[in-house]
């Protein structure tokens, strides 16, 4: 982190510093290379890890990265993401699903300039929600919720696909206005934003990857961003380890006490040292 005198100001000039010196020296600079945070939720069961990285690679290739440890005799899992061509650069597999929550933004933002067409969208879209609350009232399945909505969202989404394709083949909507281009991104990525209608477990919306985001975002601010890329990837593991310990109940505090405690047996049985579990863990690792 960076110590409270080391303003943006100040940073600047350090990098003018060192730019000045390695010119005279002869030296070439690299290119600067815009610095991101990705945030990746996974769902192990019942449980949700909490990944965070910052650097210079999207959100593409970090999900490459963590799936590179991913046993190859596993399925493809499903990757719920929003439509950036960086959420899929990446050498690996998986079973893309698109976020509605970005669709129906897209409307929200647009609202006031055409109503009535807006508001029949976020509607259609708020029953589909409301038969997605049904099914986690119910504490359904996976496969009985992909059953609910095949008979209950199904012909909602298929009229929605209608209704949206019309507006545009039939020219009562300017294809390059807002609302056009909120149709356009609909329909372009309908496959994606309905796999929820195919594949069992697929979420509606990528709501909870963006707020576990917020945190690592806040956590940056407040350091007043890392005074190295080492820095980063230590602040990024204490959020994930902490955020992860939260979305499950576990004390962070606690946790982190007891894997310095017993390092040596959390090195040697990591899979009995994680936020849900490592209560039950034996301090020896056997």
């Amino acid at each position: 982190m960076l110590h409270n005198d080391d303003t943006p100001a100040r940073i600047l000039a350090l990098m003018g510093e060192r730019r000045a010196k390695a010119e005279a020296a002869g030296d070439v600079m690299p290119a600067a290379r815009a610095i991101s945070t990705s945030g990746i939720v996974a769902l192990l069961g019942t449980h949700k890890a909490m990944l965070f990285f910052t650097g210079p690679e999207h959100a593409g290739g970090n999900l490459a990265r963590v799936l590179a440890h991913r046993a190859a005799a596993l399925a493809a899992p499903i990757q719920m993401c929003d439509a950036l061509t960086a959420n899929m650069k990446g050498d690996f597999k998986t079973i893309l699903s698109h976020c509605i929550a970005h669709g129906r933004r897209k409307f929200v933002e647009v609202a006031e300039n055409f109503p009535a067409p807006c508001q029949h969208v976020i509607d259609s879209l708020a029953r589909l929600y409301r038969n997605d609350a049904h099914c986690k009232e119910r504490h359904m399945s996976a496969m009985q919720r992909l059953d609910h909505h095949r008979g209950n969202s199904a012909a909602l989404m298929l009229r929605l696909h209608l209704w949206m394709y019309k507006q545009l083949a039939h020219k009562q909507v300017e294809p390059n206005s807002g609302l056009g281009q909120a149709l356009r991104y609909m329909l372009k990525h309908w496959p994606a934003l309905t796999l929820f209608l195919r594949e069992p477990g697929a979420p509606l919306d990528n709501n909870i990857c963006e707020l576990a985001l917020k945190k690592a975002i806040c956590h940056r601010k407040n350091s007043l961003f890392y005074r190295s890329k080492r820095g980063a990837e230590v602040g990024d593991i204490y959020m994930s380890l902490i955020f992860t310990c939260q979305s499950c109940g576990a004390n962070p505090f606690s946790y982190l006490q007891a894997l310095q405690k017993h390092a040596t047996a959390v090195a040697l049985a990591p899979q009995r040292w994680l936020p849900w579990n490592y209560l039950a863990a034996p301090p020896s690792g056997a």
